[in-house]
């Protein structure tokens, strides 16, 4: 087997989370910071950051693509195939492509993680389906009721188009 040629149009990425250039998504309730996009990966992965507030956490899913967890700071109570594992700073929690799955900050401080999806796709899913805040602390938007069923009709419909399935 040989090694495909260097492909010269693809650049070295450096980023880091507070860099002009980073889109920074309020949705659901967290932050997540998209590091290196799939864009810049050639749709290999993607990389974000995310902060999670007490309570924090998507609801129920499942995916086709492998997702990977380092919490770097705080405490994520990962629910896996029905059953509750809470992983704390230092630790990486894999989640199986096609796996049913969710996360939820239990603890009183925020939680800051590292999510890497292989294939990427996801950091597109969360451009389209959250709001753009200028910076990683920019307060949320205010969102009406209305906005908020806007935003989960959208989830809902865009879902499998990004190989995803909300339970």
């Amino acid at each position: 087997m040989s090694i495909p040629d260097d492909d010269p149009t693809r650049e070295l990425t450096v980023s880091g989370r507070d860099d002009p250039g980073v889109a920074h998504i309020f949705l659901a309730g967290d932050t997540y910071s998209v590091l290196v996009t799939g864009e810049q990966t050639g749709g290999r992965y993607c990389l974000i950051d995310m902060e999670i507030p007490p309570g924090g956490g998507p609801p129920p899913h499942r995916h086709d693509f492998e997702e990977m967890f380092t919490i770097l700071s705080g405490e994520i109570a990962f629910t896996f195939r029905g059953t509750t594992t809470t992983v704390a700073a230092g630790n990486t929690v894999n989640i199986p492509a096609n796996a049913p799955h969710n996360f939820v900050n239990r603890s009183d401080k925020n939680a800051h993680v590292l999510c890497l999806c292989s294939p990427a796709g996801q950091d597109e899913f969360f451009d389209r389906v959250g709001d753009r805040i200028p910076t990683r602390t920019s307060p949320p938007p205010e969102l009406t009721p209305d906005q908020i069923d806007e935003r989960r009709r959208l989830a809902a419909e865009l879902a499998p188009t990004y190989a995803t399935e909300m339970l």
